[in-house]
């Protein structure tokens, strides 16, 4: 650590009136330092043939460029009109098909999953890591809950982090050097912004401070508005484990960060400039979660993570540290990644909201919507609310039913048999796992959010016939097991002792979802696999 540059010079370089000032000219961001390039959401660019592109998309047939008299189309097709109103013109640009003057302005980027599964893809040289999410999120049919991201990870330093929403992702690949193993993994992280709405899960008390000029006290709910707004940010401190420069000890120090930079203390917990050394700033510098720290590094734990600089890409560049539980861990990357975006951040968040509200892809009330009984010769309107309930009930029963034959083949509908087709009712659920280990459960759910209701099912390793679910509470992920329960040749499933029974894991999983039960938290949030 001696090796480290000094402070002098840094509270010296401008005052904090000055950096404010800077930020609301709106010249650079809430760190003081200069912005990253930012590609800005725009409207969608109106296409003076947009009607000709409508209908050849509506008739699948890309040859066909007569015009709009040529082509007949007796059901318009929401399609277009419902891409052009909620996408960016990068994305739009994506779904069309290349021309010449065009291809020379794109690139092509591959992007993998967790199976690690990858697919190419031709993209503006401009595009943002948000329209390259949406851009798969339409190619493989999924739910856009703005919740999928777009990772970087270093195979070589053994690191990764978030490329937030706004960054454009061709800086990103122009800054990997040309021996480091770099990819983009496309996949969920429930947890990117969860920090805007549950701020006291991320900022503990004990690590946070406020400057003298309020008194050290600041509302909870005001919190993550005095670190974007305030020239008086707040100080997020600590100890953690720092690894020394050309050693492979490690060693622990009182870390301090400040909107100019992170420092460390060279004399126990005291924060006089003298006694603080300065580490790194975050203009040209980006932080990583370290994967493997205790097996890779020889950290004291695995709650590794590092600050990175933009221009190097060896180990050496590393400054590597390492925290003793998740929750703190989190509480640096968080702060970092504030002081580094800061309003980008929260614009990022309330985005796509305000797209949903501006151009909503629906507007159809729950009391326009009535039940219908087809089941005779004419369709009827199910006037008795008592009647509407039954029938849910046994179509949602007879999908069960049909999804039982299809999962199992064929066979005679015998009770064991049909306690053998509940069992498969699970294999096709996006949450169910299979045989994963405890080991990979974990891993999966920290990659993909540690929030309150993070869940999977798989099967139980120690017991071949029963179940596990993996949940995420308080930032720790716990394992419960769901035993199978025999009464009279008649299969169930329980969680708790045979205190509650289900008939089969949807059941069980529908259940949790809105019943605590015996559980600490609901399960909320599922973690999504898909094959790109």
């Amino acid at each position: 650590m001696s090796d480290m540059n000094t402070l002098d010079g840094i509270h010296t370089s401008g005052s904090l009136e000055e950096k404010a000032e800077i930020y609301q000219s709106g010249k650079g961001n809430v760190s003081g330092f200069p912005s990253p390039t930012l590609i800005p959401l725009r409207a969608p660019l109106p296409t003076p043939n947009a009607q000709k592109i409508r209908t050849t998309l509506c008739k699948g047939n890309r040859s066909n460029t007569k015009g709009e008299d040529s082509i007949s189309s007796p059901v318009p097709n929401p399609i277009p009109e419902l891409i052009a109103s909620t996408l960016t013109p990068l994305l739009y640009e994506c779904l069309l098909p290349s021309t010449k003057s065009s291809a020379s302005q794109k690139r092509v980027i591959k992007v993998y999953n967790e199976d690690n599964t990858s697919r190419a893809v031709e993209v503006p040289s401009d595009i943002t890591a948000r329209d390259i999410c949406q851009l798969f999120v339409l190619k493989n049919h999924c739910i856009d809950d703005h919740s999928w991201t777009l990772f970087e990870h270093i195979s070589n330093l053994g690191i990764e982090r978030t490329i937030e929403d706004h960054e454009s992702v061709m800086e990103v690949l122009s800054g990997w050097g040309m021996d480091s193993d770099c990819r983009l993994y496309f996949r969920k992280n429930y947890a990117k912004y969860e920090f805007f709405r549950k701020p006291l899960d991320f900022f503990p008390d004990h690590m946070v401070s406020i400057s003298s000029e309020t008194n050290g006290m600041v509302d909870h709910s005001q919190l993550i508005q005095t670190f974007l707004n305030s020239s008086t940010c707040p100080e997020i401190h600590g100890h953690l484990h720092a690894k020394e420069q050309s050693r492979k000890s490690w060693k622990k120090f009182y870390f301090v960060l400040r909107r100019s930079g992170l420092y460390f203390s060279n004399k126990g917990t005291s924060k006089e400039p003298r006694h603080l050394q300065f580490i790194a700033d975050f203009s040209d510098s980006d932080v990583y979660t370290v994967l493997s720290a205790k097996k890779r590094h020889g950290a004291p734990t695995d709650y590794g993570f590092c600050v990175k600089s933009t221009k190097g890409s060896s180990g050496r560049d590393l400054k590597l540290l390492c925290a003793d539980d998740e929750q703190t861990r989190t509480c640096w990357i968080t702060a970092m990644r504030l002081l580094k975006y800061g309003m980008e951040l929260y614009q990022n968040f309330i985005q796509p909201h305000q797209k949903q509200k501006a151009s909503p892809m629906r507007s159809i009330s729950e009391n326009s919507l009535v039940a219908m009984d087809f089941s005779g010769q004419k369709s009827r309107v199910i006037e008795n609310p008592s009647e509407a309930m039954s029938v849910a009930v046994e179509e949602g029963l007879s999908w069960r039913r049909k999804s039982c034959h299809r999962l199992s083949g064929h066979g005679s509908p015998s009770t064991s048999h049909s306690s053998l087709l509940n069992m498969a009712l699970h294999l096709g659920q996006p949450w169910f796992h299979g045989k994963l280990s405890r080991e990979e459960a974990q891993r999966i759910i920290t990659q993909q959010g540690l929030i309150d209701g993070m869940f999977l099912l798989r099967d139980s390793q120690s017991n071949p016939k029963t179940f596990v679910l993996s949940l995420c509470h308080m930032q720790k992920i716990k394992h419960f097991q769901i035993i199978p329960v025999d009464d009279d040749g008649e299969l169930f499933y329980s969680l708790d002792d045979d205190q509650t029974r289900f008939t089969d894991l949807i059941q069980l999983v529908e259940f949790y979802q809105l019943n605590r039960g015996v559980l600490p938290c609901k399960l909320k949030h599922h973690c999504a696999r898909i094959a790109l």
